[in-house]
């Protein structure tokens, strides 16, 4: 379960500021960029930040059980489920907004297949270290096995 937490609370704020970015380089907008260019986008970020939790916790959610599954593979390491799950999201998220609009080409893949690629890897390596890992008990604490 705290998988799945730490990707909707994560993924969705990463993702949702990696989409800004893709957009404002698509649209020309970092052509010159200065301090009030930066400002401009932060601010518009944390404006648009409700839309997208609202419209990224779902694709965000089926990253995590994607992330589940290969999880339950055992033969499978972290760093490669990491991996596995990052491609898998850039695919699917490159597909999804890489062919919309006139300047479909490369880049636009590109930059869109990190929309994906990022907050599912990201969200997926602080799952490895937060979850991933058997709880050790310290020397002085009796188990029920040892009892």
């Amino acid at each position: 379960m705290k998988r799945y937490l730490i990707f909707a609370a994560l993924g969705p704020f990463i993702g949702g500021f990696f989409l800004l970015i893709a957009t404002t380089v698509m649209s020309g907008y970092w052509d010159e960029p200065n301090f009030s260019q930066v400002t401009k986008l932060f601010v518009v970020f944390l404006k648009t930040l409700q839309y997208s939790y609202l419209f990224g916790i779902l694709p965000i959610l089926m990253m995590a059980a994607v992330d589940d599954i290969v999880f339950h593979v055992k033969p499978i390491v972290p760093v490669l489920r990491m991996l596995l799950v990052g491609a898998f999201s850039f695919l699917a998220a490159a597909f999804v907004y890489g062919s919309r609009g006139g300047d479909s080409g490369a880049l636009q893949f590109f930059l869109y297949g990190l929309v994906g690629f990022v907050p599912a890897t990201v969200c997926s390596w602080l799952a490895h270290e937060a979850i991933d890992f058997p709880a050790t008990a310290s020397p002085g604490v009796a188990t029920e096995s040892s009892k």
